[in-house]
């Protein structure tokens, strides 16, 4: 299946129908300004901070009068406040981050409207939904990503589990049983790696598995006034799943809220020192800088809870290019070409693929040189392929509510200093105030 049919797959994750794709268009880029300026780029992805430097340094070369400057903050540290302290410093970068429907509401004095950019015309309709205010357009998505368990194929190889056999709750735990009865003879420290201290993974990722299920897309999460939480059992299922068999630095659950992104990827599943970890196709570039064969032998399972469609991933978008709209001309003209040189030029699309390693949301890379090679991206096609996805709905939470209240509880409960069904209480009573 060619790479058109694939994204095309992905896309129906958002839920809107094929017929509202647009044609794609031409690779026209915008010129920059004639007169040197200064870009600042306020971005959250460490994952390829390497690859836009790569891209920012290929872009100079070809505008001598555009100097780019890139700051990434993302991975352990909270880019929302970040940004947040970066504006109110009066360091406003000209290119930035949002997350969706809320971020739209919350920046709407700072967003440059997007609707009139040359790329526009090659995105595919559904990826735009979470961005736009009535005829306006504010983002520009950044790929198509999907998570849930990634897992070591070699490991559940030599335990003799299939990942084909795991569709149900009952048999994700069965497995991990499995695994943690021959620890010893595998070379693994624990089954699990769950990076507490990592809000965004518990109160966002996690979260979504259940809400994804309550809401059908960002959109009507974001309108929402109150939630319902009936899936709040099976997600403390996975959760307590992983920290019965997690990795606990000093033997105790209150030990696993010291454990970070670094840790659980970089330290532990790099190194194979556990056989699973709830993550995306976004560590792909970090685990094949480590260990190319653990690389190239991973795979990723679903979250399943139980009362749900079986068998599907989270698949949406992680977050979107925006441009200050406070900036002078010169220098949002030349922040918008750079966006549509990165993902419309020839150049720029071999860097997407290869550098960066998305999985494009714009249409124009289908040619054989243009497909994802991570193992991961791979899975999420297939998933795709197969509809076995479900929304990324927390792009609609309220400000703050997933990663600042709901994960710090999650932390607590970890720890044992908060009971679930005071967690659950919380995540409703917080959800109807900030609603208010």
């Amino acid at each position: 299946m060619n790479a058109i049919k694939k994204l095309t797959a992905l896309t129906c994750l958002l839920t809107l129908s094929a017929s509202m794709f647009t044609g794609c268009g031409g690779n026209t880029n915008a010129s920059a300004a004639d007169s040197p300026v200064t870009v600042d780029i306020f971005q959250f992805k460490v994952e390829v901070k390497d690859a836009l430097n790569k891209a920012v340094k290929e872009y100079e070369a070809e505008h001598k009068n555009v100097t780019i400057n890139v700051q990434t903050v993302g991975g352990g540290q909270d880019y929302g406040a970040a940004l947040k302290a970066k504006f109110a410093s009066g360091q406003e970068p000209a290119i930035y981050n949002i997350g969706g429907p809320q971020d739209v509401k919350d920046w709407s004095n700072k967003l440059q409207d997007l609707s009139d950019q040359p790329w526009v015309s090659s995105a595919y309709s559904a990826t735009l939904e979470a961005v736009k205010s009535g005829t306006k357009l504010y983002g520009m998505p950044f790929d198509l990503e999907g998570y849930g368990f990634v897992y070591n194929k070699l490991i559940f190889q030599k335990a003799g589990i299939s990942p084909d056999s795991i569709k149900t709750f009952s048999d994700l735990q069965n497995a991990v049983k499995t695994l943690d009865s021959k620890k010893s003879s595998l070379g693994i420290d624990a089954v699990f790696a769950l990076p507490g201290k990592e809000n965004w993974v518990t109160g966002l990722h996690l979260s979504n598995v259940a809400f994804a299920n309550e809401f059908k897309d960002a959109v009507e999460a974001f309108n929402a006034k109150t939630i319902d939480f009936k899936y709040n059992d099976g997600i403390k299922k996975l959760l307590d799943l992983q920290i019965n068999y997690g990795y606990k630095p000093d033997g105790t659950n209150k030990s696993i809220d010291s454990v970070d992104y670094s840790t659980s990827v970089e330290k532990l599943f790099s190194l194979g020192k556990v056989a699973i970890i709830q993550q995306g196709n976004w560590i792909a570039g970090t685990v094949k800088g480590i260990d190319t064969n653990i690389w190239s032998n991973m795979g990723l399972l679903p979250m399943p809870i139980d009362g749900t469609p079986e068998g599907s991933i989270p698949v949406g978008i992680p977050m979107y290019w925006a441009v200050n709209s406070s900036k002078d001309t010169a220098t949002k003209k030349a922040a918008e070409d750079f966006l549509n040189w990165l993902y419309t030029s020839d150049k720029g699309k071999k860097l997407i693929i290869k550098d960066f390693g998305f999985v494009p949301a714009l249409k124009g890379y289908d040619s054989e040189d243009l497909q994802p090679s991570d193992p991961l991206s791979k899975d999420i096609l297939k998933y795709s392929n197969d509809n076995k996805t479900i929304p990324w709905v927390f792009m609609g939470y309220p400000t703050g509510w997933g990663q600042d209240k709901l994960g710090a509880d999650i932390q607590k409960y970890i720890s044992g200093d908060l009971t679930w069904d005071k967690l659950v209480q919380n995540a409703k009573d917080n959800w109807a105030d900030s609603r208010k």
